[in-house]
């Protein structure tokens, strides 16, 4: 199960306490307490793993380590180390008691969500002309403890859109190394499959039904998803009983989430067309040019099969182009 949304408590480390101590040379009786160590930060890093959230599901409480206490002899107590928690790529941290937000967008990126307590200065800080023999010390200052809420919404390049066992995963299969399941039944996908053509992120969004924008099926919850997806490719199975009708609803849903989603290019994509005749083939591309008629001549819907070498390469063209106008860029 995929986790998507989580909230969990990260508190930094406290800074270590200064020493108060003296010199037990002979002659030599002045202060030698240390400063204190300062408290591991927690950081936030992006990785390339989609499930990273699940590690919080059922834990919720993260602490970094504390600063070393000062000690004898001159000697600051060690800092401690940072504490690094991975998240996917497109995760937004929303820190709940602060209400600013933080978005992780590339693998590596580290940002810092709480930062460790600074070290207490030993009694060596302290000594001057008039205090010879100082026994001050500061204790360590506290790290900082937040709330936050996790909450993943995948960025990729391409976002594949469409009712369920629509040919998605099969696509993505067969243009990048993805292992996505595939099966002849309805939800197939139970959660976003991702895989990497060349420079393009593509991703393979669970299969919409009529009305998932809210709360039927799998797809409401993977709806936010789209929001960051560049450009749809919207899959239309070549053996529905009505093709066309299955487009609207998808795009029904779409917009119900978000007028957002339905500013994005998109390419129509008739999957599995060696299921049906050219006749066929040629009435479905009639209909959805005939349907929302622009200036532009209609819906454009173009007929792919994953045996058919020749589609494939038309799928690769478009893609190919994307690339181009995504290094321009």
């Amino acid at each position: 199960m995929m986790v998507d949304d989580v909230k969990i408590t990260v508190s930094a480390g406290h800074g270590g306490k200064g020493m108060s101590t003296f010199s037990k040379i002979k002659f030599v009786k002045g202060p030698t307490g240390g400063n204190g160590g300062i408290g591991g930060s927690v950081f936030l890093e992006g990785c390339a793993d989609l499930g990273a959230l699940r590690h919080f599901r059922f834990k919720k409480d993260y602490n970094a380590p504390d600063g070393e206490n000062g000690k004898s002899g001159l000697h600051d107590g060690s800092n401690a180390d940072d504490f690094i928690l991975h998240v996917p790529v497109g995760t937004v941290c929303h820190n709940i008691t602060t209400n600013k937000d933080i978005e992780i967008t590339k693998i590596g990126q580290r940002e810092l969500v709480a930062k460790g307590g600074i070290g207490g200065k030993g009694n060596w800080y302290f000594r001057s002309a008039i205090n010879t023999s100082p026994r001050q010390f500061q204790e360590g200052k506290p790290g900082e403890k937040f709330e936050l809420h996790l909450e993943l919404k995948m960025i990729a390049d391409v976002g594949f859109v469409g009712l369920p066992n629509v040919g998605k995963s099969s696509l993505l299969n067969e243009l990048t190394k993805a292992q996505a399941k595939v099966a002849n039944y309805s939800f197939t996908t139970l959660e976003p499959n991702l895989g990497v053509y060349y420079d393009l992120i593509l991703a393979d969004i669970p299969g919409l039904i009529e009305g998932a924008s809210t709360g039927k099926g799998l797809g409401v919850k993977f709806l936010k998803h789209i929001e960051r997806t560049k450009i749809l490719f919207h899959f239309i199975s070549a053996d529905s009983n009505n093709p066309l009708l299955d487009y609207k609803t998808v795009r029904h849903e779409l917009e119900n989430y978000g007028d957002l989603l339905l500013d994005k290019k998109e390419y129509i994509f008739l999957s599995k067309s060696d299921l049906i005749d050219e006749k066929t083939v040629i009435k479905i591309k009639k209909e959805f040019s005939a349907f929302g008629r622009s200036p532009e001549g209609g819906k454009k819907i173009i007929p792919i099969s994953i045996i058919d070498q020749a589609s494939m390469n038309e799928v690769k063209k478009i893609l190919n182009q994307l690339i181009s106008e995504k290094t321009v860029q």
